[in-house]
């Protein structure tokens, strides 16, 4: 990238934040902290109104704006991909939104991107085996977000797994993130007085009052942090198992979950190896696949598949 090049993205970077640290540009550009400062300094001098504060970072004087910028055609492609996943991995409300955003994407591009995204258009598609989302919760995600924007108590109709009843909680979410297919919260539950974990898919409606949060909460990115160093603390279980090969192929999207740390390849066989924190989950997922594996190690989950199987067996 040519310094105008990189000049003019790091205009664009400066608006697209309130504040913008000089290492954070630096990291971005694969460039020295000095070279960061003569580009702003060179945006200075064209007449952008930056304030810069030392430990905090570079901003835009509030109320300055520049005409809309141009895509490149490979950034247009870029959102077209996002588009389609868009469609089918979040809510409707979120789904309209991205989809008015793209029109004034749209609006802004040149001629040859424009021909570019319609030829391309019917050419992307993501597949989708179930949806993250029912009917009833076709806006969870876009009130989660307000929730946790404005801070204001949620309230949820959630259905647990495996169960039919619909309990009606409070809840202060801290963040949502998207994992193995699903999209989750993780918020402080009044009924319980702790942090719970809900899966989206299970939110059967969600309303938004106007009471503010009581509680003072950590980030997700330090809650999550937490939730791993608390785990890794924790008594985990080293897991060794033998899988046919033609079997390994269908465990990928589901090993992690269970703790997969890594793997030996053998001539008919592959040698998986799993950090686990609970054993009786474990023993339940392997029998989903036991007659095309073998435990290795620890005695303790073979004879917990045993006992399960003999319980099996006399309910047969």
């Amino acid at each position: 990238m040519n310094r105008f090049d990189r000049v003019t993205a790091i205009l664009i970077q400066l608006q697209s934040k309130k504040v913008v640290k000089a290492q954070d540009i630096a990291e971005r550009f694969g460039i020295s902290l000095r070279t960061v400062y003569r580009d702003v300094h060179t945006l200075e001098e064209a007449g952008i109104p930056i304030i810069g504060e030392a430990g905090v970072g570079y901003s835009i004087m509030d109320g300055y704006r520049l005409p809309p910028v141009m895509f490149t055609k490979e950034e247009a492609i870029a959102f077209l991909t996002a588009e389609k996943f868009m469609e089918k991995w979040t809510d409707d409300a979120t789904e309209a939104r991205f989809k008015s955003a793209m029109y004034k994407v749209r609006s802004v591009l040149r001629t040859v991107e424009k021909d570019a995204l319609e030829d391309l258009e019917s050419l992307i598609t993501v597949r989708q085996q179930y949806a993250p989302f029912t009917v009833a919760n076709s806006n969870a995600l876009d009130l989660l977000l307000k929730s946790i924007s404005e801070k204001k108590i949620a309230r949820i109709h959630y259905k647990a797994a495996y169960k039919e009843e619909i309990t009606e909680r409070n809840i202060e979410p801290i963040g949502i993130f998207h994992d193995y297919g699903y999209w989750h919260t993780i918020a402080f539950c009044y009924t319980r007085h702790d942090y719970r974990h809900f899966r989206a898919d299970r939110i059967q409606q969600v309303l938004l009052t106007d009471q503010p949060f009581n509680e003072g909460h950590l980030s997700l990115p330090q809650y999550l942090e937490q939730v791993k160093n608390n785990q890794i603390k924790s008594q985990l279980e080293t897991i060794i198992i033998r899988v046919n090969k033609e079997t390994v192929k269908y465990l990928n999207c589901q090993k992690h979950q269970y703790g997969f740390v890594s793997e030996i390849e053998n001539e008919d066989s592959i040698e998986m190896t799993f950090l686990s924190i609970s054993l009786e989950g474990f023993a339940r997922w392997f029998l989903m696949f036991a007659d095309m594996a073998q435990i290795v190690a620890p005695n303790t989950l073979k004879e917990r598949v045993k006992n399960i199987v003999l319980k099996i067996n006399t309910m047969l």
